[in-house]
């Protein structure tokens, strides 16, 4: 197993971590986004399937 060499200093995990999070939070922004275009009918950049309404099952 692999063991790193020497101790990460306290600034470089912080700015690894840092930089972890605002991934995170800016692929929610999107997502958010994403969301509110496709519920206002907007979106031009996504695909996704309408449901049709089945007229032989009744």
């Amino acid at each position: 197993m692999a063991v790193p060499k020497k101790k990460t200093s306290k600034s470089k995990r912080n700015q690894r971590n840092s930089v972890w999070r605002a991934k995170a939070s800016d692929a929610a922004a999107k997502a958010l986004s994403l969301g509110k275009s496709v519920l206002t009918g907007r979106a031009k950049g996504f695909v996704y399937p309408v449901a049709e309404e089945e007229e032989g099952e009744e």
